[in-house]
């Protein structure tokens, strides 16, 4: 396929739904230009950042890229996060689970309806981000990640029946993907006090999350050696190449910028499907308040595409099926259908962060959903929490290390 035309679609499909997209984008800038009138203190004083001139100052910790770390000195990320999902909209409309529920299959002809469905989900997650700057241009890093996933589902009545219950909680957890990522530093207007630079985002993801989790937890032993569906597992199965663009501009005590990263999945992984493709928009503004405290506002965006292929478990029978082992009979559940993944998402994002000592930053940020428009059925995003601890240590070779003779105009730099 032509790598250029498949770019450029990527692109095409934030722009495909505009009326839906400014409709989101007018919900987003309500928020912040409330929160701007709410949070600007009436005596403002210029900051260079909580971390320093040359990293850029202030940087969103919950956006992968974000800032420009100094060189020569590595940095270390501990993020706890936890994403709440519930209620079903099919599309951009509410649904009742309970709609959704009944026999698949009716006299042989397929009903529509579904034998469980799931109702709302708990999502856990810790990342450990370590990355090093080489140079004044070029930063790469890892980002392990680990994750818990809980998803709770009802049962229609003859699963009650059979089961004594009205429904269980699908569960799994343990490592996911792990992201290898790298930035260049492809414009400034000034080296080492920068106000406006651009960089190059490159990485890749690496499949160590499991697409092989069992449903462990069914009230039914038969169903317990089945595949989980496609969103509980850990993993895409596949190497997942990343590429984007990000700005970053800043007038203290001032900061703003746009990311826009796409995520290619081109090929399909062991189990005979692949995820789909994933292009993000994010931009930001920041006020530092004082020397060691600030306050944000996002606008987030985020397109994803349909799951391409079926599991090999779902074409043989033994996951997913409404009967065990045959292939005729509907899927059980509506997360088995390849078609109710993907849509557009539009959520804004508000933060604090607080620098309570040298080096260290404190970051907390909210996620709240603007507006979703889903492909099929699918559990509607709720909120999202993130708490950062994020490290700076200095090597030998960095003008902020112990060792360097710092001079006046060092402190004046914020070094």
């Amino acid at each position: 396929m032509n790598h250029w035309k498949k770019w450029s679609c990527a692109a095409c499909q934030l722009l495909k739904y505009p009326c839906e997209y400014l409709f989101a984008y007018k919900h987003i800038y309500t928020l912040n230009i409330a929160a701007i009138m709410l949070l600007i203190p009436i005596n403002a004083h210029a900051y260079l950042g909580l971390c320093c001139a040359k990293c850029g100052g202030n940087m969103p910790m919950n956006i992968m890229g974000g800032g420009v770390p100094e060189t020569h000195e590595f940095r270390f990320k501990i993020q706890p996060s936890f994403m709440r999902m519930q209620g079903v909209q099919q599309g951009t409309s509410n649904v009742s689970s309970n709609s959704l529920l009944g026999m698949p299959m009716i006299g042989g002809i397929p009903t529509g309806k579904f034998m469980a469905v799931q109702r709302n989900m708990n999502m856990s997650m810790l990342n450990f981000a370590m990355g090093y700057s080489f140079s004044d241009d070029f930063f790469a890093g890892i980002m392990p990640m680990y994750q818990d996933k809980r998803m709770d589902m009802t049962f229609n009545a003859t699963m009650r029946t059979t089961t004594a219950q009205s429904g269980y909680t699908m569960q799994s957890s343990g490592l996911a993907d792990t992201m290898l990522m790298s930035k260049y530093r492809i414009y400034t207007d000034d080296p080492l006090i920068p106000t406006s630079e651009a960089s190059l985002f490159m990485g890749v993801s690496l499949p160590t999350g499991s697409i092989d989790k069992r449903n462990h937890s069914h009230p039914l032993a038969i169903r317990q050696s089945e595949l989980l569906p496609y969103g509980m597992q850990l993993g895409s199965g596949t190497f997942d190449p990343m590429l984007g663009l990000l700005y970053q501009g800043s007038s203290a005590p001032w900061w703003w910028g746009g990311n826009g990263t796409y995520t290619n999945r081109f090929y399909n992984n062991h189990r005979g499907y692949r995820l789909g493709d994933i292009a993000k928009i994010d931009t930001y503004l920041m006020h530092q308040t004082n020397y060691n405290f600030l306050w944000q506002i996002q606008a987030n965006l985020e397109w994803k595409g349909r799951i391409h292929g079926r599991a090999d478990e779902v074409i043989n029978g033994q996951s997913g099926h409404a009967i065990h082992g045959n292939t005729s009979s509907p899927l059980m559940t509506p997360l088995w259908d390849s078609n109710n993944y993907g849509g557009f998402k539009a959520s804004t994002t508000l933060g604090l962060q607080w620098q309570p000592t040298h080096l260290h930053i404190i970051d907390l940020s909210i996620k709240l959903p603007v507006y979703q428009r889903f492909n099929g059925i699918q559990l509607k995003d709720k909120f999202g929490i993130m708490l950062t601890w994020y490290i700076e240590f200095p090597t030998s070779k960095s003008i902020r290390s112990l060792s360097h003779s710092h001079t006046a105009a060092d402190a004046a730099l914020g070094f």
